[in-house]
This record gives structure tokens, sequence and C-alpha cells, in this order.
């Protein structure tokens, strides 16, 4: 499986080993007015547009967990620390990231795992889970970065209840490391439920389903995952175990009774729309973590791929419109409010967007495509006139000469 090439042209990389180290490159680029492409491990080199810098500061080495309290639920580690990493060390301990955080390695042709916690929160990558327990940002508590000024900085801290600076943590998270550089970064972690079960109703077409996520997601079942593979996309993801059947999964987690009880009355209306199956701990587990991470689309390949965050009573209609125009295929998370979109041919940014706006608007990114498309088109949602007004005025103030990803998200 060949990779995506980087979003940093060749030339010289920087693999600092500590946050000092951090701040002399930065203050050095800025002295010389000399641009940085921003990176953790790469595997997230085909996001955004491509990065107009010949050097590359790399954190991949600026590594380590500095601070776990179970009993607090807090953790700390360098930007560069692995996520899988962190994933690993709080699963010894009960524990969990709630926010599920995909790893977009496997839709650019590279491993799964080699996403780091600077990445993450830089791109503010969430998975199946935030429907319910909300995005990267809502679970950042604290972080160290540099700006593009040169200056070092903290804002947050390491409890809950500490608010000082949140909002300057929120506002970093997804910037895409075009404003600072983050060296540490301070999280919640939560306890991990013991039990967690999935409901598949199989046959269902997109409408259907549709109806069938909402109904559940507003029971009382406190579901928290819902998505739809239509016919085809189904056989892609757990090894082909479901086979090629359209299937709509709800998950439920939690301890053992409750979740079965849950089970049992959310069963009881699903079984009227459709046949229902049943997936368990690690057969669950696998569903879930092949929807995250975008399997039913990760070919090899660098045909467009788009991440369409919508309103999810909306999402069929947006796509049976786009395939009158376009060849596509797609699969649906977040109770259809995330639409992945894959197309056979060009970008066709224009079209899709100009359909979204028929169907009530949303934010439609561009996450894979070749090097040369990424650099002609919009690869994200171009923003109304204030926000982006907005968005120039917190560049100016974090990185008045732009040598932090110049280009890389516009």
């Amino acid at each position: 499986m060949s990779a995506i090439p980087s979003t940093v042209a060749s030339g010289e990389t920087l693999r600092p080993r500590s946050p000092e180290e951090v701040l002399a490159i930065v203050a050095q680029a800025l002295a010389e007015e000399a641009p940085l492409g921003i990176e953790g491990a790469g595997s997230k080199g085909g996001l955004g547009r491509p990065s107009q810098a010949a050097r590359t500061l790399s954190l991949g080495a600026l590594s380590g967990v500095h601070f776990y309290e179970p009993e607090e639920l807090v953790l700390s580690a360098r930007a560069g620390t692995p996520i899988a990493e962190i994933e690993a060390l709080v699963d010894r301990h009960g524990q969990r990231l709630d926010f599920e955080p995909m790893d977009y390695g496997p839709l650019h042709g590279l491993a799964r795992g080699l996403g780091t916690l600077g990445g993450v929160i830089a791109c503010n990558l969430s998975g199946p889970r935030r429907l319910k327990q909300g995005a990267a940002r809502d679970h950042i508590l604290g972080l160290a970065a540099v700006s593009g000024r040169g200056e070092a900085f903290k804002a947050g801290g390491r409890v809950v209840k500490n608010v000082t600076g949140y909002d300057l943590s929120k506002g970093l998270t997804g910037s895409f490391g075009t404003l600072a550089v983050l060296t540490d970064v301070t999280i919640k972690v939560m306890p991990k439920p013991p039990t967690e079960t999935t409901l598949v109703v199989r046959g269902l077409d997109d409408e259907a389903a549709a109806g069938a996520m909402a109904a559940a997601m507003g029971s009382s079942a406190e579901a928290s995952g819902a998505a739809h593979l239509p016919y085809g996309i189904a056989a892609r993801i757990a090894d082909g175990a479901l086979g090629r059947e359209a299937c709509t999964a709800i998950r439920l987690d939690g301890f053992g009774p409750s979740v079965e009880a849950r089970a049992a009355h959310l069963s009881a209306g699903l079984a009227r729309v459709g046949p229902l199956e049943r997936l368990g701990g690690e057969a669950s587990a696998a569903f879930w973590g092949d929807v995250r991470d975008v399997v039913p689309f990760a070919d090899g390949t660098t045909r467009p791929v788009w991440r369409v965050s919508m309103t999810p009573t909306r999402a069929p209609g947006f796509v049976m419109g786009l395939r009158m125009r376009l060849a596509a295929e797609v699969f649906y998370d977040w109770q259809g409010g995330l639409v992945w979109l894959r197309l056979e041919g060009a970008p066709e940014a224009e079209t899709v967007r100009a359909e979204l706006a028929r169907h009530g608007g949303g934010h439609a990114t561009l996450v894979r495509a070749s090097l040369a498309e990424r650099a002609a088109v919009p690869v994200f949602q171009p923003q109304p006139a204030p926000l982006a007004a907005l968005s120039r005025r917190l560049k100016d103030q974090f990185d008045p000469k732009g040598i932090l990803n110049p280009g890389r998200m516009g």
C-alpha cells in the first residue's frame, strides 16, 4: 500500500527532544522568516493543503507520558507521544479516551497506530462516540505550546475545575499546527465500561436506516454509537464477517446488567424494521474501530474522500442528490451526521458543496486526494466572512509572520 506524499516538500527535518529545543527552532525560523512544516509522526500528511515549507519540525522524538493519575482521571504527555501508547496505558488501568480518536493512517496508505497525541489534538480527531461524549476539544484540560511569535506559553491546567485559559486550549484544538507548536497536552480519561454490545439491523436502505438510528438515539437506551453501512460497504469491515448486506449498527456500553436491559428494550423496536443480529465484545470493538478509521475506503489509492458533517436527517437526501451527478460510495456515522464519501474521479469540490448547501448546509472537508488536487481545490469548507476575518486576526496574533504550516489550511 503506497503512502500519500507528505504535505511538506523534501528537505531538512528538525527533531527536537525537549520543549526548549522546540522554542529555539521556532525562534530561529522566525528570525530567518523561514517557514516550518509541523508534524508529529507524519500520519496525517494527506490532510489539508500542501504546506509551503522546505523544512519540517517533527515532534516524534518529543515523547513520553510524564503525569498520569488514574484516580484523578488526568493524563499529561509530550505532544509526540503515540496515541496508541497512551491508549494501551490507560487500558491497563481500566480507562479509555472517551472521544475515541480516529486514525487517518489507513486512509492515507499507512499502518495503524502511528498518530500522536499532539496530532490528534491539533486536528481535533474524534470517533463514533463523539455524538455522545463530545469531540477531542471537549476532553482537553490544558496544554503547553510555542507560538509563531517564538513565545512559549501554557493554557489550562490538570484538573477539570481549573478553567484558566481553557478556551485557549480549545481554540488551538483543530488549528492544524498553524497557530502554535504543541509540546505538552493534558487530557481527561474516563473509566472503561466492562461491557459493550452492538445491535445490527440488516437490509435497510439509507432513509430507513436514518429513521432507525434517530429512534435509537432518541430512546432511553443511551447508545454510544450509530452508523449505517450500505450494501457492499459492510463487507469491507471486520474482515468481511458481516457479508455484503447493508447493516445499521447501534452500540451500547456500560455495566453488564444495564447493557442487557437496554439492549432488550431497544431490540424490541429494531426487530420491527428488519432482521436483527448482535455483536459482542471483540467483534463489536473491531466493527467500530473500522468505522472510526474509515477502513472501507482504505484502498491504497488517492481517490478523493470527503468528510461531510451535516444534519443527520438530511444526509440520505444529500447522498441521493449527489449520486445523480457523480459516481460515489458512502457510509454514515454519528447517526448520519457524518457522511464519509468516496468519489471515483476528481474531487468535484463545487458540486459536493453545492449539493450540501441544497440540503441545509454543513461542512465538507476533502481528507484524501492527490497532492496536485489538494493544492488546486479548497480542502476545507470556506468560512463565512465574519468567521474568516476572526480566523485571520487569530493567525495574526499567534503567527504574524506566517511561519507555521503556511498554506496548510488555506
